[in-house]
C-alpha cells in the first residue's frame, strides 16, 4: 500500500472542521435530472465475467483469527457461492519477528528464529492459525511472502515499529524490510514453509493458492536494490517450487505503474524473468504464473468537501496492463492488481486524515463499482487477461465504531462497501453490452476522472443460462449532494422462452443496505446494545428496494426508477 503517498498530517482545526462536516452532511431531497437511457442486448456478449472483485487484503495478519476477524473472513468467503471460484486473501507481515500482538500496520507469526548457533528454528503456530481460518471458512491465500524475519534482515535492529494514524512515516520501514544476509536461507525458509503447508493441507489444495513475492519492492517496502529484489524474487520462487513443483508464483507486487518510477521497476521485473539471470539456479529467466501491481486513487479536500480520483485509479490500472501487453511472452498470464483501492492508507483515519472521509457511506462502494467495470473494459482494451482486482481493506479490532479506517466491517457490522461486493458476487456469466445515455467512457475517466457538471450513470450486465444481472451506478468525484437520476433501463435479447422472470432490485444508498445511516439515526452509540447490535448487524446485509416480483418479458422489457446520487442497483431476473 502507497503510505509514502498519504498527505501530510492534518493537525489544525480547519480540518478537523472538514471531516465533521463531511461525515454529517445531510440526506437531501431529490432533485430533478434529465432522464438516462441505459440499453441492455442480453443476447450480445463481451466476453466472460470474471469474480475479479472476490480478492480482499490487510496489513493486520493477526486480526485474521480475532473475534471480528473470523467473523468478517467467513463472510468474504461466502461470496464466492457454491461451487463457484473461492474468495482469496492477502496480508502482509506473513513472515515477520514478534510474538503475534497486533497493530496499527503491524503483525507477526515468529515463523524464523536462530539458535545461538544460528541454525534456524521454524515456527509455524501463528501462520497456521492465520491459514486455517481462511481454509476453515472457505476461503483461499493469496500468500504475500514477507516480510524479513529479524535474524535474517541486514539491519536487524531497530526492528519493529511503533506507527499510529497520524505518526511520520520515516520511522516505519525498518529492519523488516531490509534484504536478507543469506539468501540461501531466505529460500530454505520458503521451502520449509511451503514443504508444511503441503504436508498439513494436501497437495491439491495448496495447488489453488497464489505465491506472491513480497509487496511494493520500488518504494521504502523494500530497503535494497531492483537487482536484490529479483535475487529476492529468484530464491523464494526456488523455494516454493522445490517444494511444490506446481505451485503457483508471481509478482512483484509494484506500487502503480501511472508512476514511471514504478513503470521502470515493473520492466525491470518482467525483462529479468524474460531474459535475466536467475540467481538461484543459474538459468535464464525466472518462473511468473501471474503478475501483480497495484493501483491507487487520490482523494482530496477541496473547498470543504471530499474529491476522489478514481482517474488515477484507472491510470495505475491501464499503465500496468499496457506493460504486461508490451511482453509478448507474458500478455496473457493472469493480472491481479493486488491493491486497488481510492488511496493508499487503510489505516489512515479519516479523522486525521479528513481526505479519507468517503469511507463509511455509499461514495465508497459506487467508486467500486466504477473501477469494477473499469478493470473489465481497460483489460479489453489491452487484450491482457485480468483475474484479480484485490481490495485491500479488513476490519481493526477494538476500535470505535465508524471512525473512518478503510474497512469492509466496524465492530463486526458491515459498511455499504461490502454490500458492493455481495451484489458483484450474485453476478454470474458473461458480459453483455450496455450503452447508457450517461455514461463517461473509460477513457475520459483515465484521464480526467469524473469532475464535470454531469456524474457517471452507467451499467455493468451479466447473462446466464437462468439470468441476467445489471449494476446500476450515480458516481461522481465529488461528494456533494446531487440529483437523483431518472433511469430508463430497457432489456433486449432475452430468450423466447423466457417469458416470465422473478426480479430483485437490490440497493445501497443512505437509507438500504447502509449499517452507517443506521448508528447515526441511533445516535451514534458506542456502546450499542444488544437490541441495536442486531439492528446494525441486520442494517448492514444487502437490502431489496421492494419486494420480488413475478414480471413479464417481452422482447422488449423497460423499468424506470430513480437513483442518488453515490448510489447503486442490482437489477436481477431469473427465470
Amino acid at each position: 500500500m502507497y503510505d509514502t503517498a498519504v498527505a501530510p498530517k492534518f493537525r489544525n482545526r480547519f480540518y478537523a472542521a472538514a471531516f465533521l462536516l463531511i461525515a454529517s452532511l445531510p440526506v437531501t431531497p431529490a432533485l430533478a435530472q434529465d432522464a438516462v437511457a441505459i440499453r441492455v442486448n442480453a443476447a450480445e456478449t463481451i466476453g466472460p465475467y470474471k469474480p475479479i472483485s472476490t480478492y480482499f487484503g490487510y496489513d493486520e495478519p493477526n486480526f485474521t483469527y480475532a473475534k471480528n476477524g473470523r467473523k468478517l473472513v467467513g463472510e468474504l468467503a461466502t461470496l464466492a457461492g457454491r461451487g463457484g471460484p473461492p474468495a482469496y486473501i492477502r496480508t502482509h507481515f506473513m513472515l515477520t519477528t514478534g510474538d503475534g500482538t497486533a497493530g496499527f500496520k503491524w503483525g507477526s507469526t515468529n515463523a524464523y528464529t536462530e539458535d545461538a548457533a544460528g541454525k534456524p528454528v521454524y515456527d509455524w503456530t501463528l501462520s497456521d492459525r492465520i491459514i486455517d481460518t481462511y481454509i476453515q471458512a472457505g476461503a483461499k491465500p493469496f500468500v504475500e511472502i514477507g516480510f524479513m524475519p529479524q535474524p535474517l534482515s541486514t539491519h536487524p535492529d531497530p526492528y519493529k515499529p511503533e506507527w499510529k494514524p497520524g505518526d511520520n512515516f520515516n520511522q516505519y520501514y525498518l529492519g523488516w524490510a531490509y534484504p536478507p544476509k543469506d539468501f540461501a536461507k531466505w529460500g530454505e525458509l520458503v521451502y520449509q514453509w511451503v514443504k508444511h503447508d503441503v504436508a498439513k493441507y494436501g497437495r491439491a489444495e495448496v495447488e489453488r493458492w497464489y505465491w506472491e513475492v513480497w509487496n511494493e519492492p520500488d518504494i521504502s517496502y523494500w530497503r535494497g536494490t531492483a537487482e536484490e529484489y529479483d535475487q529476492l524474487y529468484d530464491f523464494a520462487v526456488d523455494g516454493v517450487r522445490r517444494a511444490l513443483p506446481t505451485a503457483r508464483v508471481g509478482g512483484p507486487a509494484t506500487t502503480g505503474p501511472a508512476s514511471a518510477r514504478a513503470a521502470n521497476y515493473l520492466k525491470q521485473f518482467l525483462e529479468h524473468c524474460s531474459t535475466g539471470k536467475n540467481a538461484a539456479t543459474g538459468a535464464v529467466g525466472a518462473p511468473l504464473d501471474f503478475i501483480t501491481y497495484h493501483a491507487k486513487g487520490s482523494p482530496q479536500v477541496i473547498d470543504g468537501h471530499v474529491r476522489m480520483g478514481v482517474g488515477k485509479n484507472t491510470a495505475d490500472a491501464a499503465q500496468g496492463m499496457q506493460i504486461v501487453a508490451s511482453f509478448p511472452k507474458f500478455r496473457n498470464l493472469p493480472i491481479i492488481v493486488s491493491e486497488s483501492d481510492p488511496e493508499g492508507c487503510a489505516a489512515c483515519s479519516a479523522r486525521v486524515y479528513p481526505q479519507n472521509a468517503y469511507r463509511n457511506g455509499p461514495l465508497y462502494a459506487s467508486y467500486e463499482a466504477v473501477m469494477l467495470k473499469n478493470m473489465f473494459e481497460l483489460a479489453d482494451r489491452e487484450k491482457t487477461n485480468i483475474e484479480g482486482m484485490l481490495t485491500w481493506a479488513f476490519e481493526f479490532e477494538d476500535q470505535p465504531y465508524f471512525d473512518g479506517f478503510r474497512t469492509l466491517a466496524t465492530n463486526g457490522i458491515d459498511k455499504p462497501v461490502l454490500n458492493l461486493f455481495r451484489m458483484a458476487a450474485r453476478m454470474k456469466g458473461n458480459r453483455v453490452t450496455v450503452q447508457s445515455s450517461g455514461s463517461i467512457p473509460v477513457a475520459s475517466i483515465q484521464a480526467e476522472g469524473v469532475r464535470g457538471a454531469k456524474p457517471d450513470v452507467d451499467a455493468l450486465a451479466v447473462r446466464s443460462d437462468h439470468q441476467l444481472s445489471i449494476l446500476v451506478w450515480n458516481y461522481h468525484d465529488d461528494d456533494l449532494p446531487g440529483p437523483d437520476a431518472a433511469v430508463q433501463l430497457q432489456v433486449s435479447g432475452l430468450p423466447a422462452a423466457a417469458k416470465k422472470a422473478i426480479m430483485h432490485h437490490y440497493r445501497i444508498d443512505e437509507t438500504h443496505s447502509n449499517a452507517w445511516t443506521a448508528w447515526k439515526k441511533m445516535g451514534s452509540p458506542q456502546l450499542p446494545t444488544a437490541a441495536q447490535y442486531r439492528e446494525l448487524e441486520a442494517a448492514g446485509q444487502l437490502q431489496e428496494l421492494k419486494p420480488a416480483v413475478s414480471v413479464n418479458i417481452a422482447k422488449e422489457t423497460r423499468l424506470d426508477f430513480s437513483l442518488p446520487r453515490q448510489g447503486l442497483s442490482l437489477i436481477e431476473w431469473n427465470w
